[in-house]
């Protein structure tokens, strides 16, 4: 596994500064991606604040979210910087989201959480709040039609991010490109995603379809091969748990996402997935 002793400086992350740890050199990439997984498979609770950057239509959104969740059963909590609040409970409100929107006529809407209200200006769900993409990256599933993307990330050095060390992990997919597939069967978008590992934003971009659109069998499509052309992601040292994920495509940067102030793994109380709980406009 390729590994190096140079210092990285955050600098060249766009995180504004220029502090940096030695590499470790006992550390191994399958170490850390192998450690990485397992951590966010058996996350139990999440709390973080998200900064996001995401290209949408072309132009480049930006998001500040505070976030909270529990995994078996799924429950989320988001509430952006514009005020506005999504509570996700599994099993309750038929499957719906609450939503306020905090603009007029300021009252709580019960949405699709995959629904194109929800999804408008954004590549992720709610359900996929959290690490979703980043343990979709790392799937090495032999259901993948183009296999091998999650094999290209290579441990490259160590760095300090928001005052904490962190491995950095770098993926150079140069053969990311768009193919032409046909279903043999109704399939989802998501479905398809899921084969591609490419997740379901671009798919719907590229081919003008909505979120949760069944695409018939012989449509032909244009479907990403991987999920991007250059991947970097900054992993906690202690939490095992990523701080920043980067990813560039064939237009320039796609996406990149900063997670701030993470607690994993601490009791969160019911009542906090609860609508009415105090503070809350729901």
């Amino acid at each position: 596994m390729l590994r190096s002793s140079r210092l990285l400086p955050v600098l060249l992350l766009g995180l504004g500064s220029t502090a940096a740890v030695p590499a470790d050199p006992k550390i191994t990439t399958d170490a850390i991606i192998n450690r990485l997984s397992s951590t966010i498979e058996n996350l139990k609770t999440l709390r973080c604040n998200v900064r996001a950057q995401e290209r949408i239509g072309g132009v480049y959104q930006q998001a500040r979210t505070e976030m909270k969740m529990t995994f078996k059963p799924y429950k989320v909590y988001l509430r952006n910087q514009k005020g506005v609040e999504v509570l996700y409970v599994t099993g309750q409100n038929n499957g719906d989201a609450w939503v306020y929107p905090n603009s007029f006529p300021y009252v709580t809407l019960s949405l699709d959480p995959e629904g194109s209200i929800m999804r408008k200006s954004q590549h992720h769900s709610a359900l996929e709040a959290g690490y979703g993409t980043i343990a979709e990256m790392l799937d090495g599933s032999d259901q993948r039609l183009t296999p091998g993307f999650e094999k290209t990330f290579r441990y490259t050095a160590d760095t300090i991010v928001q005052g904490r060390a962190a491995y950095v992990l770098r993926s150079v997919y140069p053969q990311f490109r768009y193919v032409s597939y046909k279903p043999t069967k109704a399939e989802s978008t998501r479905a398809i995603a899921e084969k591609f590992g490419c997740g379901e934003y671009r798919i719907l971009e590229r081919n003008d379809l909505s979120p949760g659109t069944v695409v018939p069998a012989g449509k032909m499509l244009q479907v990403p091969n991987a999920y991007g052309r250059r991947v970097l992601l900054c992993v906690d040292q202690k939490l095992f748990l990523p701080l920043v994920v980067q990813v560039h495509d064939d237009k320039g940067l796609f996406e990149k996402f900063e997670f701030n102030d993470v607690v994993a793994n601490q009791p969160i109380p019911a009542p906090e997935f609860a609508k009415g709980f105090k503070g809350y406009k729901l």
